[in-house]
This record gives C-alpha cells, sequence and structure tokens, in this order.
C-alpha cells in the first residue's frame, strides 16, 4: 500500500474552483490558475455524457456472489465500523473495476451510487486512486457532480497480494473538510486498507494450504499419478511427472484457471497422442473453487510410446494471417520459380525458408555477409537449390549477378529473403520487382498474437530429465500477449531460452519474472532514448527497494509527486 501527494488542487482555494466550475459549465473562459488536472477531469465526465446535475441514485442490492475482495474485507470492515461515527463519514468498498460491493456509515445529504466509475459520476478520488494505484483525495468542487460539492473524499487502492494487482478501492467520504487536504481520515483508511490486504495474504496462505492437503490426500499409495494446480503453485508426484508433456499440463492449466467459473469435473479431454487420460475434482476454500486435483492413468498400451516430435517452430501457429502465408508460400513452392519472402526481422523467413526446400541440401548466400555473392555464385550448381538471406544488403554487382542468373535460369529453385527498411536503390528495387509476383509476407508477431500460446512449448528447450516443463501463469501470457515484439518470434525466442536456462525458481513463470519491458507492456507513444533510460532506471530502483515510493524517490534525489507522476506517464 503506498501515499500521494494531496489533490491536484491541494493549493487552490475553494471559492476559486466554485467559480472555476460555474464557468466550466456555462462554457465561459476558466480563470487563471485552474489546475489542468482539475479541468481535464470534467472535461472527461462531460465527454462520458455525465449530467453535473445527478439525482441521487437508488442503491441496488449487492453485486451476487462474494467476491475474493469481499470476503477478506467484511470481517476487518465490520470490525472498524464503529470508528466512523454516527452521521459523519461513509465508508465505500468497490472492486477493479469500481462496482461497489460494500457500503457503510452516512453522511447527511449525500447518498451513495453503484459505482464511481467516471464513466458514471465524474471525477471523484475512487477512480483517480484506481488509476494512480496510490491515495488519492478529492475535495468539494473538484468533483463534477453538483451533490458532492460540499463532499471530501479520499480513497486507497486494494492491492493483491500474489501480483500486485489493484484488486479495489476502499473510500471514506465526510462533509467538505474546511480545512483542505489532507483528509482527516486520510491514516483511517490507510490503515484499513493494510489490514485488508493483511487478511488477503492469509487467505492465500489458507489456498495454498488446502491445495497441498488435497493434493495429500490424493497422493497417498504408491505411483499414483497426480498433479495439483491453482493457476499460481504446481505439485506434481513422480509417477505424474513420467506422464506430462508441455501439451498436457498446459490444458491443465487451462481447466484449474476454468476452474473458478465452472464446474469442470470429471475426464478433461487431452490432446491427441497426450498417452494418459486425466480425471479432475475441483479443489474448494471458504465454498469457492481455487484450484483442481488430477489423476493421471497411462494408456493401455504395452510398448512405451515415444515423445511426440514437435511441430517446427516455422509452422507452429494457428492464427488466419500466418496459415494463409505459410499455405501461400507452400503453393508457390510447387513450381521451379523463384519466391520472395518479406516481413520484419525476426518474423522466420529464413527459417520457413527451409521447411519450405524440405530434405533436399540447400546452398544458402548470405548478402549480410557475401554482398556481392561472389562465393556464393561461384560455387552454385544449376540443378541445385540456393536461398538468398538478407537480399536488401545486396550490393549492386550481386543485384546485377543475380539478375544475369535469372535471365540464364529463369527456372532456377531460388528462395529470396527480404527485410523492408531503408529505400531500395534502382537496381535492388528492379530486382524486388521483378520478384513481386511471387512474394509472400509473413506476418509480424504482434498480428498474431493468438499464436503466442501455441509458439511457447515449441520454443522451450527440453527440461532435463527429471525436470518440470517450464509453464506459465494467464498473467504472464496476458502480458506476452500484450507486448507488441519488435523482434517478433525471434525475440520472443530469446526471452523463453533465457528463463528456461537461467530461472532459479519452480512453479509457472510469473509475470515479475519477465524483462521490464515485457512485464510492464508498450508505452502509448514512443520514448526518447532518455526517457527510454530514466524509466529503466526508476524501475530498477523500484526492484531494490521492493517496490516503496517514498524510498525510491529519495535513492534517486526527486520528490514523490515527481516520481508519481513520472510512473503515470510511462505506464498510458
Amino acid at each position: 500500500m503506498t501515499t500521494t501527494d494531496a489533490s491536484p488542487a491541494a493549493t487552490t482555494a475553494r471559492p476559486s474552483l466554485r467559480v472555476a466550475r460555474e464557468r466550466f459549465l456555462s462554457g465561459r473562459p476558466l480563470p487563471q490558475g485552474v489546475p489542468e488536472e482539475v479541468v481535464a477531469a470534467w472535461r472527461r465526465a462531460r465527454f462520458f455524457g455525465v449530467p453535473h446535475d445527478l439525482e441521487e441514485s437508488v442503491v441496488s442490492p449487492p453485486l451476487s456472489g462474494e467476491s475474493t475482495l469481499l470476503g477478506a474485507a467484511r470481517p476487518v470492515l465490520d470490525r472498524i465500523v464503529p470508528a466512523l461515527g454516527v452521521g459523519g463519514s461513509l465508508l465505500v468498498l468497490t472492486d477493479e473495476r469500481l462496482r461497489v460491493l460494500w457500503t457503510a456509515g452516512s453522511v447527511p445529504g449525500l447518498g451513495v451510487c453503484t459505482g464511481l466509475s467516471e464513466q458514471e459520476v465524474g471525477h471523484n478520488s475512487a477512480a483517480l486512486a484506481l488509476r494512480s494505484r496510490s491515495r488519492a483525495e478529492v475535495h468539494g468542487p473538484e468533483h463534477f457532480l453538483d451533490r458532492w460539492q460540499d463532499v471530501s473524499a479520499v480513497s486507497v487502492p486494494v492491492l493483491g497480494p500474489e501480483n500486485g494487482h489493484v484488486l479495489g478501492t476502499l473510500t471514506v467520504a465526510s462533509r467538505l473538510c474546511t480545512a483542505g487536504p489532507p483528509h482527516p481520515q486520510a491514516a483511517f483508511a490507510e490503515a484499513t486498507v493494510a489490514a485488508v490486504e493483511t487478511e488477503l495474504r492469509a487467505r492465500a496462505g489458507r489456498g495454498e494450504r488446502a491445495l497441498l492437503d488435497a493434493y495429500m490426500r490424493a497422493a497417498r499409495g504408491p505411483d499414483r499419478a497426480v498433479a495439483a494446480l491453482d493457476g499460481r503453485n504446481r505439485l506434481v508426484s513422480d509417477a505424474a511427472q513420467r506422464l506430462l508433456t508441455p501439451e498436457v499440463l498446459g490444458v491443465l492449466e487451462r481447466t484449474a484457471a476454468d476452474a473458478r467459473h465452472r464446474d469442470v469435473t470429471g475426464v478433461v479431454r487431452l490432446p491427441e497422442g497426450a498417452g494418459c487420460t486425466a480425471r479432475v475434482t475441483p479443489v474448494r476454500l471458504d465454498g469457492r473453487t481455487i484450484g483442481i486435483v488430477t489423476a493421471l492413468e497411462p494408456l493401455d498400451d504395452p510398448a512405451p510410446a515415444a515423445p511426440a516430435p514437435r511441430p517446427p517452430v516455422t509452422l507452429t501457429g494457428s492464427s488466419v494471417p500466418w496459415r494463409h502465408a505459410v499455405g501461400r508460400a507452400a503453393e508457390l513452392m510447387r513450381s521451379r520459380e523463384p519466391l520472395l519472402l518479406t516481413g520484419e526481422r525476426g518474423t522466420g523467413k529464413s527459417a520457413l525458408a527451409r521447411e519450405l526446400f524440405g530434405p533436399d541440401p540447400v546452398q544458402v548466400a548470405d548478402a549480410a555477409r557475401d554482398a556481392g555473392l561472389d562465393q556464393a555464385l561461384s560455387a552454385w550448381r544449376p540443378d541445385g537449390l540456393l536461398l538468398l538471406r538478407h537480399a536488401e544488403r545486396l550490393a549492386q554487382p550481386g543485384v546485377a549477378a543475380l539478375n544475369s542468373l535469372l535471365d540464364q535460369h529463369p527456372d532456377t529453385r531460388l528462395l529470396v529473403t527480404h527485410t523492408p527498411g531503408a529505400p531500395a536503390g534502382p537496381c535492388l528495387q528492379r530486382l524486388l520487382d521483378r520478384l513481386s509476383a511471387r512474394s509472400v509476407t509473413l506476418p509480424p508477431l504482434r498480428e498474431r498474437t493468438e499464436d503466442i500460446r501455441e509458439l511457447l512449448p515449441a520454443l522451450t528447450p527440453r527440461p532435463a530429465p527429471g525436470q518440470p516443463p517450464l509453464t506459465w501463469t494467464l498473467d504472464a501470457l496476458r502480458a506476452l500477449e500484450a507486448y507488441p515484439w519488435p523482434g517478433n518470434v525471434t525475440e520472443l525466442a530469446h526471452v523463453v531460452r533465457a528463463l528456461a536456462e537461467h530461472r532459479q525458481v519452480t512453479g509457472p513463470v510469473r509475470r515479475a519474472e519477465l524483462p521490464d519491458a515485457v512485464r510492464e507492456g508498450p508505452a502509448a507513444r514512443p520514448l526518447s532514448p532518455m526517457e527510454h533510460a530514466e524509466r529503466a532506471a526508476i524501475l530498477e530502483a523500484l526492484r531494490r527497494h521492493g517496490g516503496n515510493k517514498a524510498r525510491t524517490a529519495v535513492a534517486l534525489g526527486i520528490g514523490r509527486a515527481t516520481l508519481y507522476r513520472k510512473l503515470r506517464e510511462y505506464r498510458r
């Protein structure tokens, strides 16, 4: 849990903000000195169509079902409600979508809403805390709604114990604080959230114990092939380890995730050739499914089947853009005419070319090393297969030699790879135009992110005997799918190989283990070299200080407000 600075309007007098808001609503020019953050919040509310004179909403019944957050927060909130006093404060708990889960207390003239998103009620402290991941305050006329002009509120985000994701917010609202920020109950709100986060950590520990107990009960007896999974932890018996393949383990991981939302009891459908069956039993705690235990049984086959060969990485993927490109390239390769493969670096052009040639011997010419093709063409046989890599690096003599080769042998079994970039010279452009009628463009990985989950097993080195295969949490998979992969499949392969070779922990790979750029996600705008360096320094300092932003700011020699602003800028 962290704290942040006071509201953006902390140094602005209340009457001037009231006048500014009235002018904003009437479309008149604003006075000087109004904080831009407040004006931007009012503009968002107007963009979302929130009426400033929104009437008091009728409170809806609580959301159906007991969420993880509400289950952990309820005993804490029940204990601290008496501290609110009578008619002095309103306590509101929301989920990560700012839907109200629980309320207590009251403020004269202040009703509650079913949701606190900006799309529903405009600027408020809960929405600001969710966006900034830190304590936030909104006072009086900073609010967009008329009925909240005499309200002060402080909100604190509730962070998950495992991944640090925001699970919801806790808000304390009161009559307008005449003394201004900080809100007199800010410390109370932070202490309450600290107690809720402690309860969440304790319950997470209970879930791990429940999973372990279920595993131990199922694994009793010799050579029982049993695995227990909850999406974060994995327990596998020796017998199960011999049966599990990366594909089977991937199915079980997805089943464990699905078990939280639907009944998955019974036999799970495994990939063809799995060599075993899997019967799943949910593991429940406090009436909720937290994971699964699966019993594996080998199929009746007297001869142990050899491990199924992995499909070539170059052919892995079921997305429409990838299958279309591969199918088109295979179709064009059936005739004895040159073929051009284009695409960004790392999309797999050279590797796909070798797959298309099949088992026949291929002579490889690399223009990056032999720009004039002197060595390659002197050793080439007219009936042989020729793969020319990096055509964009060809020098003019090399282009002329290749054009001459095609003039003399138009049916040459030639496959050329080209990475677009700098403008091609006239000679090279004529060559590319000549090959364009029989060209295929391979899609970048960012345009076929649905293939990433299929690529991961193919890119992962086979584990040593007795070692579990590399698996991934859903949060890590989402991070991999959100990253734009400028180096495409080659960059993904480097990340996977580095994790497989240097990882010191067990269990599925978590988001926190991914490289900084992948874990944090892409910036909405290109960063300058200076901003890249600054962002890397901030992230490194945060890691050194355990995520504590106050100590990080001191170590970097900047104010906390500056640190929070930069984190928000680099997160957008």
